[in-house]
């Protein structure tokens, strides 16, 4: 029996989204508590792309999630969590142990900041499920049939060789047949180095429609001698409008398959107290968004909350200032819900922080 999301019943069921990357079991300390202190930990599940499925499912996209996972109790549990916040899971992977010999589904522990301390994750993923897996065997138009979007991440290449050519395979299938394609380059230090993902990354870029984030990729000054630097040296995490906007004229003049791209800008004031705003490229302008100053109970999941919250913008035909101010208000309303997910079913309630209107709602 097909798996039914109810949330699309009085729904534009036109968009089909679908992603593909790994699901981790997280492991969370308590109350702020640190690793090296705790006797015990709070369970649940994440990922990049399966945080930005699991959101649009709640917002009423019809999303569906592409892994591996193996075939016992802690995988079936990461698919149930999932169907239970209607994704379709349809085609995932339960492997087998000859298929995956470690047999184990990738983990990592988050230590929750508090004031002046910063969070901090320890992965705990080499050789899950997902990243022995020869993806080879996957029949990819056969696996994109149907969809209108597909969703990738520069978390997903850096896990092995065969996740790499995963990554790039989907990418080529998914132009051919005429899927708008969003890449969120999101770097992992502790995954790979800087130049390997850039160099990576790169290559994805002739193949994107929707871009997020302005990293990890190269944009040389000059093709011919690299020497020259690349265009976003020197440019501070924080820039200005002028700074932001260069920078995307520069990808869009050598990427004009780039269609939109749009990054988030955040000030750390501390570990619980944070300020996000974003710059968007959209029909040969920039724009930026609203200012928002929050409180985090729960950081994890921010960036993914973002880019959710521009795709859902995008498919519904939002303005431009709209579209910006959606996500990043999407992003806010994350950082106030545990977990890694914007389990968020209520669209006015983003709205009305896009607005800035914080009224009781009753």
């Amino acid at each position: 029996m097909e798996h039914f999301n109810p949330l699309l019943r009085d729904t534009d069921t036109t968009n089909k989204f679908i992603t593909i990357g790994e699901i981790m079991l997280r492991l969370t300390p308590p109350n702020y508590e640190k690793i090296r202190t705790a006797t015990n930990f709070e369970a649940s599940y994440g990922g990049s792309e399966a945080n930005i499925a699991l959101a649009l499912a709640n917002l009423g996209i019809d999303s569906t999630f592409f892994s591996v996972v193996p075939n016992n109790s802690i995988g079936k549990s990461a698919i149930r969590m999932l169907r239970s916040n209607d994704v379709h899971c349809s085609p995932m992977i339960l492997s087998t142990p000859e298929e995956t010999p470690t047999h184990r589904l990738g983990s990592y522990y988050l230590e929750t900041g508090y004031g002046i301390r910063p969070s901090k994750v320890t992965y705990d993923r080499k050789h899950s499920a997902f990243s022995e897996y020869d993806f080879s065997c996957v029949d990819l138009h056969r696996l994109f049939e149907g969809f209108t979007w597909l969703h990738l991440s520069g978390i997903t290449p850096a896990l092995s060789d065969s996740c790499r050519t995963l990554i790039m395979d989907s990418l080529k299938a998914a132009k051919e047949m005429g899927l708008t394609v969003s890449f969120d380059g999101n770097f992992r230090s502790k995954l790979w180095t800087w130049e390997d993902a850039r160099d990576f990354c790169t290559e994805c870029l002739p193949y994107v429609d929707v871009l997020l984030g302005i990293e990890p990729y190269h944009l040389w000054r000059d093709e011919d001698d690299h020497s020259k630097g690349d265009v976003k040296d020197g440019v501070p995490l924080q820039p200005s409008y002028e700074q932001q906007d260069e920078i995307f004229q520069r990808f869009v003049e050598r990427y004009p398959n780039i269609k939109c791209i749009a990054r988030h800008v955040r000030y750390a004031h501390s570990g619980s107290e944070n300020s996000l705003k974003a710059f968007l490229w959209y029909e040969n302008h920039t724009f930026e968004s609203k200012l928002f100053t929050f409180n985090i109970l729960d950081r994890v999941g921010g960036g993914d909350a973002f880019a959710s919250g521009l795709i859902y913008a995008m498919m519904h035909n939002y303005k431009a200032m709209d579209m910006v101010n959606f996500a990043v208000a999407s992003s806010v309303i994350k950082h106030t819900i545990h977990g890694d997910a914007n389990i968020t079913d209520d669209v006015q309630t983003i709205r009305n922080l896009m607005n800035m209107n914080y009224d009781i709602k009753r």
